[in-house]
Order: C-alpha cells, then structure tokens, then sequence
C-alpha cells in the first residue's frame, strides 16, 4: 500500500483534534515534513536524540517519526482519543518555528510521591498508573525567553478547558532547574521521588484542574 501524500493540512481537522493554539507571542500548531530540520535541531538541543547517530541516520530518525506524528493527529481524532503528540511553537512575528510542546501518556508509580498520598490519587503499591503528561523543548538559541512557558500554558488551558482534563503532570531530571522552574511557573506542585527506583521517575510536576482546586479548597502549593 502507498500513501501519496502524508503532508497533513490544518482543514483537515475532526473528532477531538486540536485547532490551532495563539498566544500573545506564539501559535501552536500541527507540524508539517517542511519542518523537519527544526525538529532534529531543538531535539538534539534538548538531548533527546541518541549521540552515537550520524547527523545523516538522526534525520532519518526523526523523519520516520516526524512521518508517524503528522499521521497520528488525524488517526487518533478519528478515533475521538485525546491529541497526543508534539506540536509546533512558531513565533508569531516572525512565522518561526522554535521548539515543540505536547501532551503524551506519562506512566510510572505516582503512588510513591507523597503528593498522591495526601489527595488519595493513589495508593502506594509500586504499580504504574497512567496521566496526562506535558512536555516541551525548545532551540537553545530561543531558552529563557519564556516560550516554553507560555506554550505550556496555552496547553494547559486547552486541556483543561476544552479537553476537561483532571489532572495534568510534567516530568524531567533532579538537575534539570530549567524545566522545574517552568513547572512552578506553571503554578505546579513539584514532587521529588523519595526512592532511587525506578530512575527515571525522578522529579514530577503536578497541576489539578481549577474546578478540583476550588472544591477541595486547596491551592496545592
């Protein structure tokens, strides 16, 4: 079987895709093929392409699965699941794009992190659960700007607001202060895993939909 054409459009939206995000400095959108070598930069920027690749076999890498992600938009709105995937942040002023930003199912033990313990989200069986994860990654040339925030958030609000979400989580490493300070940006709880195990489960942001923190009376801080 060939597909002739995988270069997805923004009209071609249905079921639960998202639409097009506006901030007061960005849009966040659906990625296209055109914007590949963007993608293996601020990807190997963020160090999440393995080192021992060629520059040749990481492009093909992230071609293959850049291919995957333009046709998932579609496939999973069709199927009304939740938007999963990465999605451009492109400067307005400039019609750049700069990073990405997006939502994934983040599964891991959150029993273990006191903060499920006191809301009773979970108990503390060593069992992975499943959440809505949020991540972002951005050229280094475009860091500390307030991008990564300000994308985040227009998520957040979408997720919560037009997704109905319950709960949205960020993850990254004990010494990665950049990404835990975007998270208290964010307004997010932040949780440290008190045990070595598993190791990459290693510091957790926690953020509740409005409506949870207005009927327990908690800002969670």
């Amino acid at each position: 079987m060939t597909i002739a054409n995988t270069e997805l459009t923004l009209e071609t939206y249905s079921g639960t895709a998202m639409p097009t995000l506006e901030t007061d400095r960005l849009l966040i959108r659906r990625f296209t093929m055109a914007d590949l070598p963007v993608v293996y930069q601020f990807y190997k920027d963020a160090g999440w392409i393995d080192a021992s690749l060629t520059e040749v076999e990481g492009l093909a890498e992230r071609q293959r699965w850049l291919e995957w992600v333009i046709l998932n938009y579609d496939a999973l709105a069709n199927l009304y699941q939740p938007p999963y995937g990465d999605y451009a942040i492109v400067l307005k002023a400039e019609n750049r794009v700069v990073g990405g930003v997006g939502l994934v199912q983040s599964m891991g033990p959150f029993g273990q992190l006191p903060y499920y313990h006191q809301q009773q989200l979970a108990a503390d069986d060593g069992l992975n659960m499943p959440e809505f994860g949020l991540f972002w990654a951005l050229l280094a040339g475009h860091q500390r700007k307030g991008y990564a925030t300000e994308a985040a958030q227009a998520m957040i609000d979408y997720a919560f607001g037009q997704l109905n979400l319950k709960r949205i989580i960020a993850t990254t490493e004990f010494d990665n202060e950049n990404s835990i300070a975007v998270m208290r940006r964010l307004g997010m709880s932040i949780e440290r895993n008190p045990r070595p195990e598993p190791e990459w489960f290693q510091v957790v942001g926690v953020l509740e939909n409005p409506t949870l923190t207005t009927k327990r009376g908690n800002s969670f801080e």
